[in-house]
C-alpha cells in the first residue's frame, strides 16, 4: 500500500515488478487467475504503466514481451509507444493476434511497421494487410522475412513491386520460398552479382536469361516496355562507378548540398553516402555506420557539416529511412535530438562532432 501512494518512480517500478513475479509464479504453478483479479490486474497495469516514465515503460516492455498472461490493451498500448519500448512488444508478445497487428499497420509509425514486418512466423492476413498498404520500407523488411507465410501470389506481387522499389531485389532474390518462375522474372532487375546467385540456385539457362535481357533491352530502347531492366555491371562496378561519378562532379564543382537530396529522391541511397563523404570529407563507411544506427543525429551532424539546413533535414532522414529499412532509427524521439545537431556551432564543429561520434558506434 505505500508503494502504491507514492509518487517516487522507483517505488512504481519496484511495484510493477512485484506484481509481474506474483504474476509469473501463478503461470508457473498453472493456476488459473480467476475473471475478477484478470480484471484488476489490467486496471492496476493501466493505471500505473501510463503514468510511468520512458525508462520504466522500456525496462516493463521487454519483462512483457514474452508473457502470454499480460493484459491485451495493456499490450496494445506498449506497442504504439515510442518505438523503443514497442519493439520488444511487437516482435516477441504472443498477445498480439493478427488483428491486432494489422491495426498497429493502420495506426502507428513507419518504424513500428517495419518492426511488425520483421516478426517472426508472419501470418499471412498480416503479410497482406502489408503488401496492400504499399509502403516500400515495410515491403523491405518483410522481403527480409524468411519466416513470414508469404503465398506464392504474396511473393509474385512483391516481385511485381521489385520493378519500382529497388531495395526489394536483393532480400527477394536470396528468399527461400523464390520459385523458379519468379527467379526468371527477377534476373531481369538486378545487377550481376545477383543473377550469378539466381543462376547457380536455380540451375538457370544463362544463355536464354541472357537473350530475355537483351531482348527486354532492346524494348526498354524503343519505348515498348516499362520494365526497368538491371545494371549488367555487378556491385563492384556499380559503385565504381558511382565514386568516379561523385569525383568528376566534385572536380568540376557541380558537387553541392542539394544533390544530396536530388538523388535521394531517385532512390540511390549508394549515391548519397558517397556524395556526403565526398562533400563532408568523410569516409563513406562512417556515412555508412551513421545511417545504419538508432541515432538520426549522427546523420544529422554529417549534413550540418556540409551546409544542409535544418528545414531541409527532416525530409532526408526520411528518405534515408524509407530506401535503408527504416534506419536510422530513433523515431520522433530522435528527429527532436537531431535539431540539435544545426547549431548553433560552424559546419566544421559539426564535423569534428560528427567523426568523433561515430567513432564511438
Amino acid at each position: 500500500m505505500t508503494l502504491a501512494r507514492s509518487r517516487d518512480p522507483g517505488d512504481r517500478e519496484r511495484l510493477l515488478s512485484g506484481i509481474i513475479d506474483l504474476c509469473e509464479a501463478g503461470q508457473a504453478r498453472g493456476e488459473p487467475t480467476h475473471p475478477d483479479i484478470q480484471a484488476l490486474l489490467n486496471s492496476i497495469f493501466m493505471t500505473l504503466v501510463v503514468e510511468t516514465e520512458r525508462d520504466i515503460r522500456r525496462r516493463l516492455s521487454e519483462r512483457l514481451a514474452d508473457a502470454d498472461w499480460a493484459p491485451s490493451a495493456l499490450i496494445n498500448i506498449m506497442a504504439l509507444d515510442e518505438i523503443e519500448i514497442a519493439r520488444p512488444i511487437i516482435a516477441r508478445s504472443p498477445v498480439l493476434q493478427d488483428h491486432d497487428l494489422i491495426r498497429l499497420l493502420v495506426q502507428a509509425t513507419l518504424e513500428h511497421q517495419i518492426e511488425i514486418a520483421r516478426r517472426p512466423n508472419l501470418k499471412a492476413p498480416v503479410v497482406e494487410a502489408i503488401i496492400s498498404r504499399d509502403e516500400p520500407a515495410v515491403m523491405t523488411a518483410l522481403a527480409s522475412n524468411d519466416t513470414a507465410e508469404i503465398s506464392p501470389d504474396a511473393m509474385s506481387r512483391l516481385v511485381n513491386r521489385s520493378r519500382d522499389v529497388v531495395a526489394l531485389r536483393s532480400p527477394l532474390a536470396r528468399h527461400p520460398k523464390l520459385s523458379s518462375d519468379l527467379a526468371e522474372q527477377l534476373y531481369l532487375l538486378v545487377g550481376r552479382a545477383l543473377r550469378d546467385a539466381l543462376t547457380a540456385r536455380f540451375q538457370l539457362d544463362t544463355a536464354r536469361m541472357q537473350a530475355a535481357v537483351d531482348e527486354a533491352l532492346r524494348a526498354a530502347h524503343k519505348g515498348e516496355s516499362d520494365v526497368a531492366v538491371g545494371p549488367v555491371e555487378g556491385d563492384e562496378d556499380r559503385e565504381e562507378m558511382e565514386r568516379a561519378l561523385i569525383e568528376k562532379l566534385d572536380s568540376a564543382g557541380q558537387l553541392r548540398p542539394g544533390y544530396l537530396l536530388r538523388v535521394l529522391r531517385e532512390g540511390r541511397l549508394q549515391l548519397f553516402v558517397m556524395a556526403l563523404a565526398r562533400l563532408g570529407k568523410f569516409e563513406p563507411g562512417q556515412i555508412r555506420r551513421a545511417i545504419d544506427t538508432s541515432r538520426p543525429e549522427l546523420l544529422a551532424l554529417a549534413c550540418s557539416a556540409v551546409g544542409i539546413d535544418r528545414s531541409v533535414f527532416p525530409t532526408i532522414l526520411e528518405h534515408v529511412r524509407q530506401l535503408n529499412g527504416g534506419r536510422p532509427g530513433g523515431g520522433d524521439e530522435g528527429v527532436r535530438r537531431a535539431a540539435s545537431a544545426f547549431g548553433p556551432f560552424t559546419p566544421d564543429i559539426a564535423g569534428m562532432a560528427f567523426r568523433q561520434a561515430v567513432g564511438q558506434v
